[in-house]
């Protein structure tokens, strides 16, 4: 990715306590599907890198063990990375 130009960089909260959009595109028991969907209209609206949240850092949110967070955002990374939608594998993550 070329760095000598701005770039653009959109969220995708994948944690059921985010003060935006909790449990809203993924959480236990929703579909991986829902986090792509929202990351694929990111990217229509110019997004060159997705940060994927695990871990929600809004006002009184507490601290996730490494394993949750993981556990969260692992089966949407892999998801990016078996996508056939080509602009969805040639994000940065």
């Amino acid at each position: 990715m070329d760095f000598g130009k701005p770039r653009i960089m959109g969220i995708l909260n994948v944690t059921p306590d985010s003060f935006f959009d909790g449990e809203k595109y993924f959480s236990a028991g929703k579909s991986v599907e829902k986090a792509l969907s929202r990351a694929q209209e990111l990217i229509r609206a110019g997004a060159d890198i997705i940060d994927i949240g695990g871990e929600s850092s809004g006002p009184g949110s507490r601290d996730v063990p490494l394993a949750e967070e993981l556990r969260r955002v692992i089966p949407v990374i892999n998801a990016f990375r078996k996508s056939k939608n080509t602009r969805l594998r040639k994000v940065w993550v």
